[in-house]
């Protein structure tokens, strides 16, 4: 993202990636670098087919022979992006994404550190079979566990309830943890406007759930953004109960850090009564990285029990 005329007007995207490259300096004594653009769009206006596509052009890099993959995209659905990439990436290549929170000519940019701490980071040995992972401020983010925290920070992305995996330090690579790594979902790349229809419904003090109404002939899929461990209003039951019946309908916390309970409250519109009414659990996933697995696995054909063995793996 760049403005047209330095000092005037909003940003738009249009830096291509060898312009990315250029401002970084010493960029191309610390590796071979080889360009490529995907789509030039806001991260807000990115789809499930350009991740698809990403995730193709990744597979095809790394079957030439690379010893690394940097992705940059804008902010605002990166910890999606990397999640999904996650989801469809099965080789051992390092897969790394990173952005930046402030424009080319804002002082403090942070665009070519954020690149260049990346590019370190996709060419170290210690990042292989490790999957998808975000690189920011120097931090290195498990796409499982990433999220954007902050809107304009340049420290924005972090992982709440568990940290960052690594660091890099005078552009080496020291890992403190080997996350586990998601298993892949061979979802195939759907024609444009075919894929799954999967939406997120939040909870709120005092909603009567009328959005509810009808979506078993809307989506193929829903997420709910729950109170707390898995709680929503008890006017809200019933009509989960008959969509859950239709349709997988999975429940998540909307806190966005910890796990949603099985057993501990019994009221109506608790997380014992909804998985009693066949609410898939989303586990410790929050409510948006759910929707992209539930979405790679309606795309891909997967049945309820495969989905409900998906998520049984996200505690």
């Amino acid at each position: 993202m760049t403005r047209a005329t330095a000092g005037e007007g909003g940003v738009t995207p249009r830096l291509a990636g060898a312009d990315l490259v250029a401002a970084v300096p010493g960029l191309d004594a610390e590796a071979e670098i080889l360009v490529e653009d995907v789509r030039q769009v806001p991260g807000a206006s990115l789809t499930f087919e350009d991740v698809a596509a990403v995730a193709e052009r990744v597979c095809a890099a790394e079957a030439s022979g690379v010893d690394g993959i940097v992705v940059t995209q804008g902010t605002d659905t990166l910890e999606e992006t990397a999640f999904l990439l996650d989801l469809l990436h099965r080789g051992p290549t390092p897969v790394v994404l990173t952005g930046a929170m402030r424009p080319p000519q804002t002082p403090g940019a942070d665009g070519p550190a954020n690149l260049l701490a990346a590019v370190h980071t996709a060419s170290s040995p210690a990042v292989r079979d490790l999957g998808v992972v975000v690189v920011f401020a120097d931090e290195i983010h498990a796409a499982r566990h990433v999220r954007k925290v902050h809107s304009t920070s340049t420290s924005a992305f972090a992982s709440p309830g568990t940290g960052p995996i690594g660091h890099i330090v005078e552009g080496a690579v020291h890992l403190r943890v080997t996350p586990l790594r998601a298993p892949c979902v061979v979802a195939p790349l759907p024609p444009q406007g075919q894929s799954a229809r999967v939406e997120v419904l939040h909870a709120a003090l005092g909603s009567d759930g009328l959005l509810l109404d009808g979506l078993e002939d809307r989506l193929d899929g829903l997420v709910v953004a729950a109170f707390g461990a898995g709680h929503v209003p008890g006017n809200w039951t019933d009509r989960l109960e008959k969509l859950a019946a239709r349709i997988p309908v999975v429940l998540t916390s909307r806190t966005g850090s910890g796990s949603v309970l099985s057993a501990t409250y019994s009221f109506d519109g608790s997380e014992s009564d909804l998985l009693g009414r066949s609410l898939i659990s989303g586990g410790s996933l929050d409510p948006f990285k759910a929707r992209l697995l539930l979405w790679a696995h309606l795309t891909a054909g997967s049945d309820r029990t495969a989905i409900a063995a998906a998520f049984a793996d996200q505690h």
